[in-house]
């Protein structure tokens, strides 16, 4: 694996460790792109008339779409873990607020969580989408698996 950052042990890891992930201002190529993908063909992701019919102010974002953004390979928590890393275990999240086009969400992930186990760990990290008013658009957690040695 590329050494982007220093790979570092389990043990070395500290609940509160922040790894942020670059901002990105979605648009509505990138709407047309996830339906295409998902198969999802709901109006409200490509029917203005139809969001404003809901009471949105425009195209809304598919909910996976924005969760993809707090992927950990689009920033250095998975190179910190290098070879280690065993694999994504789950996640889960909640949508907060809506996500619209020309939005602009910064992604964050932290260390909520570090359980050792006979020859593995598990790492879990809150993830978090601000949008460039600031506002949290998005809150999860995800879990990896690590080897301990």
């Amino acid at each position: 694996m590329s050494p982007l950052a220093p790979q570092r042990s389990f043990d070395s890891l500290e609940v509160g460790e922040e790894f942020p992930l670059p901002p990105r201002t979605v648009t509505e190529a990138h709407f047309s792109a996830f339906q295409a993908l998902s198969g999802d063909h709901h109006p409200i992701h490509y029917d203005r008339e139809y969001c404003l019919a809901q009471g949105h102010s425009d195209l809304l974002a598919h909910g996976f779409q924005v969760l993809c953004l707090t992927a950990a390979g689009a920033g250095l928590l998975p190179y910190v873990l290098g070879e280690s890393m065993i694999g994504f275990l789950d996640q889960s999240c909640r949508f907060l607020k809506p996500v619209y086009p020309g939005d602009t969400l910064s992604p964050m992930l932290e260390i909520t969580g570090l359980e050792r186990q006979r020859s593995t760990g598990i790492v879990e990290v809150a993830s978090r989408l601000a949008n460039q008013r600031g506002e949290l658009v998005l809150e999860g957690t995800q879990r990896y698996l690590v080897r301990l040695s």
